[in-house]
């Protein structure tokens, strides 16, 4: 059962090239951090813009590099079943500990379209299954009812919820079997979740401060509901203005102002819009990295 902190990694780019050497010195920050594993080729890893090739090789050298310290759940997602079984198989190959698979997107497929798309991926795995419900980029929602026979399938053991909707997390979980864990797809819905039964978050945030992400829930874990409250609210402008412009805009942006990548993003993406609240969000990032925020 996948619980704790996953990073969604953002993918480092050179003259249109994953920059490697930064991406590993990405992870070991998270390493270092203690996080429970890293997620690449995920969207904050601009995986629509990689090609099959980077795709393949960045989960691979990710695995490589990571050697077990932590867990690597590769993101294998598509609209056509075909290409998300192929990219699954890969994945697998390369020594994942896990793969994440997202809504089809575009397509918008049924609730019985949805079943059948991730049970075929499933079979296709020899790995344990985490499935990403994203309606806002995928315009389909994954019921909790889908979600309940979907986790009857042996290998789907965890959803990584992105709805919004706190109301359908609690449904959800209300109705999961016990080993089968939800986490937050939203920093912002980490605390509230956790509150519920979830068991943790895919994070976004946590590319910027995965130790103070990390204490958050596991202040919760041991039950100091005071600490990982103030956390969530120290941090809470952080969730908000990381999505000031469409993910992974501003935390490609923030890691930039900590100097830990360069600033290049790949289109039809572009770079954070100089403004008023893109000053702000640097100020802020700024101001708690000299509070000892990492």
């Amino acid at each position: 059962m996948f619980q704790g902190v996953f990073t969604a990694i953002v993918t480092p780019f050179q003259n249109d090239r994953i920059d490697y050497d930064v991406y590993y010195k990405l992870l070991d920050r998270q390493i270092q951090a203690g996080v429970s594993g890293v997620i690449p080729c995920g969207t904050t890893g601009e995986s629509p813009t990689l090609s099959h090739e980077e795709h393949s090789e960045l989960i691979r050298k990710t695995v490589e590099y990571c050697k077990s310290r932590i867990q690597v759940i590769a993101g294998t997602g598509s609209n056509s079943t075909k290409e998300a079984v192929e990219l699954t198989e890969l994945a697998c190959k390369d020594g994942v500990d896990g793969i994440l698979s997202v809504n089809p997107y575009y397509n918008k497929p049924t609730q019985e379209g949805l079943y059948l798309h991730f049970k075929t991926i499933a079979e296709h795995s020899s790995k344990p299954v985490m499935l990403y419900n994203i309606p806002g980029r995928t315009s389909v929602n994954l019921s909790p009812e889908t979600t309940r026979r979907l986790s009857e399938i042996s290998n789907i053991r965890s959803l990584k919820e992105a709805t919004g909707d706190l109301a359908q997390m609690s449904k959800s979980i209300s109705i999961l079997p016990s080993n089968f864990s939800v986490l937050s797809g939203d920093d912002t819905l980490t605390l509230p979740l956790l509150s519920v039964g979830g068991r943790g978050v895919v994070s976004v945030v946590s590319n910027i401060f995965p130790k103070k992400i990390k204490e958050l829930v596991d202040s919760f874990e041991s039950g100091n509901l005071n600490r990982a409250r103030e956390i969530h609210y120290s941090l809470l402008p952080v969730f908000n203005n990381a999505f000031l412009e469409t993910n992974p805009i501003p935390v490609k942006a923030a890691l930039h102002w900590l100097g830990l990548i360069s600033n290049e993003i790949r289109l039809p993406l572009t770079p954070l819009t100089p403004s008023r609240a893109a000053e702000d969000f640097k100020a802020l990032v700024l101001n708690l990295r000299e509070k000892g925020f990492e």
